[in-house]
């Protein structure tokens, strides 16, 4: 968990730097309560001889009624008494109720000044926990939006959003109590040792007993817990993509009547969550009884070997408070410590968690120098052969094309072929695992991933939309774009009708995920967004699907007049979209087995030929 104080800011420091220093002020003023403590104790207590000395004994109670106080004092100066009863005779002659009142007054002074720096303390370490907890949820965010997919694949999206919100809550209530305890319990124990050293072997003893046993139980509890939060966060990811999962496919759900299938698979994970933290909130639950018995333990042990103590002569009552006072100090320190040290095994858990993600290593990366675009609106692939991270079989086997600027160039092949890969690696959504991808002339792994994404247009193959209104989506890549733009585009997109229709036009509201719209309009909508950016290359990854015929060649029609100069990859199941492409690369099992125009490959490649005759007729094709 360390780890993570690197997040921690100058001022940071400082604060935890002054509440040090305000925890040291706390414990000192602890440490001289208990001396007034003793002190108000033996001022009532040497008051209550002086207005009564038959307490003392009846020999002096005698004498000081016949003759004052002033005649005992005399007496003591003559040596007249042993010297610990002169002591004390001494005490009682000079005894006042103005020693009652300002170690009273020392007293109530002392407890304020230890509660204000008490909260002084609590304020910095919720100060400093809140601002790394935020400042942690950024980094996880920033870094999982850094991710590409193969990175993304190693987790999956229900453990990144825990491992955002309740293990970084996790660890800001662990750094909470750390930063109140881990310096306040030490020093308050070392220094309430030091002041009982030499009081009394005896009471000691009973103190060090009672230590003893607190940290006893408190190991044999962490034995028990410890492995049960590791398994409680684990679960939680998993109760979280049930609930994920139930959401996002609700409507499947309702249509096949699987409710009670969905219900009993959330029960298995919420039964097996909640016997985790009934066993680890049962085991919990031991701490506070245990150590009310321990510190009763213990007092009622200083109380009665005190009182023997008392009795032989060997101390006082005062010096026994005083002790009780600081030996309550030290078994509630070490009560602090073994809390915090309970705790801190959930939150270590949490850190490890948070750390995978932040420690997870980039596999495409920014070069350290941009290498300058050389051409404009060119794509070319170089032998290029690709496979998953995970996977030992590769899924692109040496491709190589080119598409020059203003050229129309479409992929097709059955389902699986690795079409919508192959151009994924254009954005450098992958890097490719042999060959080269260039864009402008310049390989896309010697491109900043921002600069080269200003260049493409991307529309994916599932629309996504994302919560805010349809102007904000279409313009989610400029907000500075203005209305006649965004306009322009909807229109290109075949996006404005519709849109005008809605209640608030381009105002209207989107849920997230689009859900408020028909997978046609996701479709146009993301188009506009592409179209919006004004790109020198396009990448449509079957983002035609959703739209009717008509729709669809309209779209096209539009895209060739309004951006006849950008480059057009575009991925495609129906032969009808992509006919009239300067270029149509056919690929089965990763392989590219036909390259050319329509009516050459109809010719030439059976692969081709026969997808066509599952869509049209052969009149139809020409054929």
């Amino acid at each position: 968990m360390f780890k993570l104080y690197k997040k921690l800011r100058p001022v940071d420091w400082v604060l935890l730097a002054v509440l040090v220093g305000l925890t040291v002020l706390q414990v000192y003023c602890t440490m001289l309560l208990v001396d007034y403590i003793k002190d108000i104790i033996s001022s009532i207590t040497y008051l209550n001889y002086h207005n009564n000395p038959a307490a003392i004994s009846p020999e002096i109670g005698a004498a000081v009624s016949e003759n004052g106080w002033d005649y005992i004092v005399g007496v003591i100066g003559e040596g007249g008494f042993p010297d610990e009863l002169a002591s004390l005779l001494l005490k009682a002659a000079n005894a006042k109720t103005g020693d009652i009142l300002y170690n009273g007054g020392m007293m109530l002074l002392v407890a304020a000044s230890s509660a204000v720096a008490q909260g002084l303390v609590g304020l910095i370490a919720s100060y400093v926990s809140a601002g790394l907890s935020a400042r942690l949820r950024s980094a996880v965010y920033s870094k999982v939006d850094s991710f590409s997919v193969a990175e993304r694949d190693r987790f999956s999206t229900p453990s990144l959003i825990t491992r955002t919100t309740n293990d970084v809550q996790q660890v800001q209530m662990a750094n909470i109590l750390m930063l109140r305890m881990a310096f306040a319990a030490p020093v308050t124990a070392v220094w309430a040792i030091c002041k009982i050293q030499g009081t009394s072997t005896y009471l000691t003893l009973a103190t060090v007993v009672a230590v003893i046993a607190l940290v006893l139980f408190l190991a044999l509890l962490m034995v028990f817990v410890l492995p049960k939060f590791k398994i409680m966060q684990k679960l939680l990811d998993k109760l979280n993509g049930v609930s994920r999962e139930n959401l996002t496919g609700i409507r499947v759900i309702r249509a096949y009547n699987a409710e009670e299938y969905q219900k009993d698979k959330f029960e298995k994970s919420n039964e097996a969550i909640t016997k985790a933290q009934l066993f680890a909130g049962r085991m919990m639950s031991l701490m506070s009884p245990v150590m009310m018995l321990i510190m009763n333990g213990v007092s009622l042990a200083i109380y009665w070997l005190g009182s023997h103590l008392i009795n032989a002569g060997s101390t006082d009552y005062a010096t026994v408070a005083a002790f009780m006072q600081l030996a309550s100090q030290i078994i509630m320190a070490f009560m602090m410590l073994m809390m915090m040290f309970v705790l801190l095994p959930r939150a270590q858990v949490s850190a490890k968690r948070i750390n995978e993600v932040l420690e997870t290593p980039l596999s495409v990366t920014d070069p350290e120098t941009e290498e300058p675009l050389k051409e404009e609106g060119t794509v070319e692939f170089k032998n290029v052969s690709f496979g998953y991270p995970d996977s030992d079989e590769k899924v692109i086997h040496n491709i190589s094309f080119r598409a020059e600027k203003g050229e129309t160039v479409a992929f097709i092949g059955s389902t699986g072929s690795g079409k919508s890969t192959l151009i994924n690696l254009v954005p450098r959504f992958f890097d490719v695992t042999d060959g080269q991808v260039l864009v402008d002339g310049v390989d896309v792994r010697n491109i900043k991933q921002k600069t080269l994404r200003s260049v493409i247009g991307y529309v994916p193959q599932k629309g996504v939309l994302f919560s805010g209104t349809v102007k904000s989506n279409i313009a989610f890549a400029d907000e500075s774009l203005d209305d006649e733009k965004i306009i322009s585009a909807a229109k290109i997109a075949e996006a404005d009708e519709f849109i005008r229709n809605m209640e608030n036009g381009y105002g209207s509201e989107i849920s997230q995920g689009g859900k408020n719209v028909s997978g046609g309009q996701k479709q146009r909508l993301s188009i506009a967004r592409a179209v919006a950016v004004n790109p020198q290359i396009f990448i449509f990854d079957d983002s035609f699907s959703a739209l009717d015929y008509k729709t669809d060649r309209k779209v096209r029609e539009n895209l060739k007049a309004a951006a006849d100069g950008a480059t057009k990859l575009i991925v495609a199941q129906r032969i009808g979209t992509i006919m009239d492409a300067d270029k149509i690369i056919v690929l089965d099992n990763g392989n590219a087995v036909g390259v050319g125009t329509h009516k050459q490959l109809l010719k030439s490649c059976p692969v081709y030929r026969e997808i066509a005759l599952s869509q049209l007729s052969k009149e139809e094709l020409g054929l």
